[in-house]
């Protein structure tokens, strides 16, 4: 019993020393990030992801396991080496504040990417985008589901073939994501991923 009263205060010690983001902290320390994500988040090219108004759950989730080797980001090997927990959190908090650019989908692509991105397809037992990612592409900030909405479509592309071949593979237990990409054409997720960089608030 004595073990499980100290064990749950250490627990409750770790999580009170936890403060609350500092946004000033992260702005500081955005400045590394800034070549490509753009000084707001907004990245100046499709190789780079956006983070502005990504939500903060899904950033602090995705700059742990970058910096723990569970998710490969060649361009950003050695950067969080010595960022402690709070670090992470301030920097995410600091992108998840600032404002998002919209962009636009392929007029070519936007009847097949809007059925997988709202119907999913059924032959193939993809389920629809919408029940994680919601109707506008907002994601679920609370579940760290990522916001797709204004996301550059080659960054998309890019990460939905990785999970698709195993290459990535930090959706968890469930597989999520791996298990929706497997058995995606290369066309189905040029669409999709075209759609969801024109879909806005």
């Amino acid at each position: 019993m004595f073990r499980i009263v100290i064990g749950l205060i250490i627990a409750l010690s770790s999580i009170a020393a936890q403060a609350e983001p500092d946004l000033a902290h992260g702005k500081e320390l955005s400045a590394v990030c800034v070549a490509c994500h753009g000084v707001d988040g907004n990245s100046p090219a499709g190789a780079f992801p956006s983070i502005a108004g990504q939500g903060h759950k899904y950033l602090v989730k995705q700059l742990v396991d970058i910096k723990d080797g569970n998710r490969t980001a060649v361009l950003m090997t050695g950067i969080l080496d010595n960022y402690t927990l709070q670090d992470m959190q301030d920097v995410a908090a600091y992108f998840a504040n600032q404002v998002p650019q919209g962009g636009a989908a392929d007029p070519d692509l936007v009847d097949l990417g809007e059925t997988i991105y709202r119907a999913g397809i059924a032959r193939k037992s993809v389920a629809a985008c919408t029940a994680c990612h919601s109707p506008t592409g907002q994601g679920n900030s609370a579940a760290a589901f990522p916001m797709l909405a204004g996301q550059w479509a080659e960054y998309t592309e890019t990460q939905l073939k990785a999970f698709r071949s195993g290459m990535r593979h930090n959706d968890g237990d469930s597989r999520m994501m791996r298990l929706t990409a497997m058995d995606l054409s290369d066309q189905e997720i040029a669409a999709v991923a075209s759609y969801v960089r024109g879909l806005q608030k």
